[in-house]
């Protein structure tokens, strides 16, 4: 059976995946580029849209407005399964035009020789109470 959160590997993709915030946060595509799957099997379902491949990802994030990206982490879980796959889970919230939105975010992360790549990712908000 494969080890269970292996306390470097959750520190070092803990440490990945603040890379990978600041970088969404900021806009900053290499970084964000860099840290996903260079692959037409990558998947990001997000808010509004369904993207399949890193083509339609590089292509959503060229066209995405680049203000008002700043977003609360309420809490963030690094799951590790052995030596090369991750899970990792977000809740945040956002201020989008005046209105406060919370929202959830997923990831999975697996170990190529190059390094960890996000080769999975879902990002939805909650209802407006």
């Amino acid at each position: 059976m494969p080890e269970i959160n292996n306390p470097a590997l959750v520190a070092e993709l803990t440490a990945l995946y603040m890379e990978y915030e600041t970088a969404l946060c900021t806009n900053d595509i290499p970084t964000m580029d860099r840290l996903f799957w260079d692959s037409p099997e990558v998947i990001r379902l997000g808010a509004t849209e369904n993207l399949y491949g890193i083509a339609e990802i590089r292509e959503f994030r060229q066209g995405r407005p680049a203000v008002n990206l700043e977003r609360e982490i309420i809490k963030l879980k690094v799951v590790t399964i052995g030596e090369d796959t991750a899970s990792i889970v977000l809740e945040f919230k956002r201020n989008i035009d005046g209105t406060t939105r919370y929202g959830r975010q997923s990831q999975t992360w697996y170990k190529f020789p190059q390094g960890w790549k996000i080769i999975f990712a879902h990002v939805s908000f909650l209802p407006v109470p």
